[in-house]
């Protein structure tokens, strides 16, 4: 392993702390939950996919109700849904013709809460 002695985000000593490493490094998560939980925060990184996260944390909507309300095409959102639904942040359930959706679980909208409260508290 390189050590490094002047870098500001490094040590300044020429050091390495084996039980501090060993211990993050059980703590670290299996590399598959790594990449799932990293394409959730790619998928959230859009701004069409995170304002109709942020709606439908409120309430249910039908495609078209979601397309007024990010005002874009039924197509276009649906684009957007087909994602959404893979990485299992959204479901939707059939009633009659229409499709309607919601966040998959409670902790979607925890997470989209949390960084809308991070923007608004740094803004203070």
């Amino acid at each position: 392993m390189k050590k490094y002695a002047c870098d500001s985000d490094m040590c300044e000593q020429l050091c390495e702390h084996p039980q501090t490493i060993c211990l993050a490094k059980s703590e670290m998560m299996p590399e598959r939950e790594v990449q799932q939980v990293t394409e959730i925060f790619r998928l959230l990184g859009d701004i069409t996919r995170f304002k109709i996260l942020q709606a439908l944390s409120s309430r249910e909507l039908c495609v078209c109700d979601i397309a007024a309300v990010v005002d874009m095409a039924q197509s276009a959102v649906s684009h957007q849904l087909r994602l959404l639904r893979g990485a299992r942040l959204v479901k939707y359930r059939k009633e009659g013709t229409l499709a309607w959706y919601s966040l998959n679980d409670d902790n979607i909208a925890v997470l989209l809460q949390h960084g809308i409260h991070h923007i608004q508290q740094n803004e203070k």
